[in-house]
């Protein structure tokens, strides 16, 4: 009796199975249902409105008519980076960064380091450093003001009783750089605090202990091992601070109106000025290209001195 063994192949799968790093149909219907009203949003308050800001920057279009107005072309840009006016506000803008930046990135790190190491009252201090971050801008104005006010305000009267030459806060340039830094510094550094402060509870015990165990003291520790631990989060904060400073516009413009003699206006607010000051929609359009391209730019370059940094560590 002989044995007949076919010797065709075996018909393959009907369906192919998915990849392994592929979810599932349902979970992927799933997400893009999650995501669909953050994109709705997305588009209509962003991307729609960017969209918008093109088109008008090439007419000449007045706020005070309706329409877009003649085309004009490149004209509103060429105007834009031809005017002193518009570069003297974007100076403003850089100056402000530089004088804001560095101690809210230093001071946030190091009242977080502190604060973590509190033995007692540690939420108290987080709550009391986080809080006038969620004050609206036009009460932090309004108490900076009445604290800058000559004569009256808190500061002057500070000045004065120690006998020390009273800062004109509001009526000089050096002056309201000063009044409006430090109106910043104690506004804002809530949000970079709260940054470091969830890094740092995310660094082990283990590694503090390790350390004490070998002698380490705690500013060793801090040296050797939470900063650079927290590098980071430090990245983080500091393009997340060079962008919110570039785009300053509530403080300055509340406290100082750009004064004296626009000498502390910021591009955003030169920006408004021409748009809803001087009715020009189409120009501050141009002007708001060019600014955003700016801060394009600035982010575009973090982003590939992080992937350079990233690909030197790797190697």
């Amino acid at each position: 009796m002989t044995t007949v063994v076919s010797t065709r192949p075996a018909p393959a799968a009907s369906t192919a199975a998915p990849p392994a790093d592929r979810p599932p149909r349902s979970e992927r219907r799933a997400g893009a249902l999650l995501t669909a009203p953050f994109l709705v949003i997305y588009l209509l308050f962003l991307i729609g409105p960017l969209l918008v800001g093109v088109v008008l920057s090439f007419f000449n279009t007045t706020t005070v008519k309706s329409g877009l107005g003649d085309f004009v072309g490149l004209a509103n840009y060429r105007e834009v980076v031809t005017d002193s006016l518009f570069w003297d506000a974007m100076w403003h803008s850089v100056v402000f960064t530089l004088l804001t930046t560095p101690p809210l990135v230093i001071l946030a790190l190091v009242v977080a380091i502190l604060a973590a190491r509190m033995r007692r009252g540690r939420v108290f201090y987080r709550i009391a450093f986080f809080a006038p971050y969620v004050v609206p801008s036009s009460v932090v104005a309004l108490i900076f003001l009445w604290m800058y006010t000559p004569q009256i305000g808190l500061l002057p009267k500070l000045f004065g009783a120690v006998g020390l030459p009273v800062p004109d806060f509001i009526g000089s340039t050096s002056g309201g750089w000063t009044a409006v830094t430090l109106m910043t510094l104690w506004w804002t550094f809530g949000f970079n605090f709260v940054l470091y402060t969830a890094a740092i509870q995310d660094v082990p015990p283990d590694v503090y202990e390790a350390a004490a165990i070998d002698g380490a003291s705690p500013w060793q520790q801090i040296r050797h091992i939470t900063v650079p631990l927290l590098g980071r989060t430090t990245s983080l904060v500091l393009i997340l601070q060079i962008l919110a400073s570039l785009k300053v516009f509530d403080q300055i413009y509340l406290l100082l109106a750009g004064g004296p003699n626009q000498s502390t206006r910021p591009v955003i607010e030169y920006i408004y000025d021409t748009g809803f000051t001087s009715y020009r929609g189409g120009y501050g359009a141009a002007a708001t290209m060019v600014y955003f391209v700016v801060i394009v730019a600035v982010s575009a370059a973090w982003y590939g001195l992080r992937r350079r940094r990233a690909g030197s560590t790797a190697v």
